[in-house]
């Protein structure tokens, strides 16, 4: 084979065809068509997940701050009694909880003192951030 048949030849080995790089493409778009949906759908499972967690770990922590004062907090103190001394607590003996967390949906958490169904409530309004609602904006309440 002379040098210039095997450059012409070693030219035509390197790199793809068109044509395959758009069957690769196809089944690249496929897999994501199937997997991407079915991905989602788990996120939208954790979020609830984690608020239904961060919701007992602000149970727990008002658990303490009641065994402290001997009385859960007032609903005009809110959760921010577990982070900072509400005036005229002398009982407390807190941080109870650092910083209290916004829910998965970046809104702020409830807290029902006396709640609907338990004597003090936790609740999330879920996606939408309103009372009600179905889904992943379904109000999830932690309740003790």
């Amino acid at each position: 084979m002379s040098k210039r048949a095997w450059r012409l030849s070693k030219r035509h080995e390197q790199g793809f065809t068109l044509l395959e790089l758009l069957v690769v493409l196809l089944i690249i778009a496929l897999l994501a068509g199937y997997v991407g949906p079915k991905l989602f759908s788990q996120v939208d499972k954790a979020k609830i997940k984690t608020a239904n967690a961060q919701m007992k770990t602000i149970g727990d922590a008002l658990g303490q701050y009641r065994l402290d004062t001997g009385h859960y907090p007032s609903e005009q103190q809110g959760l921010a009694a577990l982070a900072a001394q509400p005036v005229g607590e002398n009982k407390w003996h807190g941080p109870y909880m650092p910083k209290i967390p916004e829910d998965p949906w970046g809104h702020a958490y409830v807290w029902k003192n006396p709640g609907a169904a338990h004597e003090g409530e936790v609740i999330s309004y879920g996606s939408d951030g309103k009372e009600g609602g179905t889904g992943d904006a379904a109000d999830l309440v932690y309740g003790f």
